[in-house]
């Protein structure tokens, strides 16, 4: 008999609740996430630069599901743990997990832009993300998932928070809400996309050393182009939420 698969309750897309989980998870108390409300410079103006990193709730839209089969299909053998990406000579200095608990994405997302990218080195020694980080780095794509899906500490720190959104727990978990979380780093001068359900690491391009996931040029590569495909396509689904990983502006204490 087939074991029921393991579900986790869903995160709301929230500073609060992504402050308290990188916390409770490893990441030091000057790390705090941050609301978007538009990407024009005057919104993004409260938010402490470099930005670390970004995560989204985005709706999967038909425009979106045929291009995210497209790439899938050339991101390589699934057996790997790293996959080829959008720029196949690019070496990938990513830990990536596919997701195989339910409704935890959330938290692979939080998890994915913790590890990677400039908010890694900030992890403290020991804790949560330390040890899953060190675990999984030498491990097949499959023994990586099933480290994490039996990690307990990282159960109990998404569980701590999932009562703090505002958003009910659907009755039917066979109806899907249509919606991803998307995590997006900036590790050895790339913009990577970040995603448990994909196939692998995206690697969307080059940025420069004073660029971050908030420029210009990351928002096109990155949440740009996700934008464009619908314009595209001639959808009218733009609904997406995004927050801001950032360390805290002392200057603003």
């Amino acid at each position: 008999m087939a074991t029921e698969k393991k579900y986790f309750t869903m995160l709301e897309n929230h500073p609060e609740v992504f402050t308290t989980l990188a916390h409770t998870l490893g990441l030091p108390p000057s790390i705090t996430f941050h609301d978007i409300y538009s990407f024009s410079p005057p919104a993004l103006a409260h938010i402490p630069r470099p930005c670390l990193a970004l995560i989204a709730i985005i709706p999967l839209t038909p425009s979106w599901a045929l291009d995210r089969q497209s790439e899938d299909a050339r991101l390589g053998d699934p057996k790997t743990y790293y996959h080829g990406n959008s720029n196949p000579s690019s070496s990938a200095p990513i830990i990536w997990f596919q997701q195989t608990i339910g409704d935890a994405c959330g938290s692979y997302a939080l998890l994915h832009c913790s590890i990677n990218g400039p908010a890694a080195s900030l992890i403290h020694p020991g804790s949560t993300l330390d040890q899953i980080r060190k675990d999984a780095a030498p491990l097949p794509r499959e023994e990586r998932a099933e480290l994490l899906y039996d990690n307990k500490a990282f159960e109990e720190a998404h569980q701590s928070v999932a009562a703090m959104g505002d958003t009910a727990e659907p009755r039917d978990r066979s109806v899907g809400l249509g919606q991803h979380f998307v995590g997006y780093v900036k590790a050895n001068g790339r913009l990577w996309e970040l995603e448990g359900s994909r196939e692998g690491p995206l690697d969307r391009g080059e940025l420069g050393d004073d660029e971050d996931v908030l420029s210009p040029k990351a928002l096109e590569l990155g949440l740009g182009r996700i934008i464009k495909l619908e314009h595209e396509s001639g959808g009218q689904d733009l609904r997406f939420s995004c927050i801001a990983m950032a360390l805290k502006d002392e200057q603003s204490e």
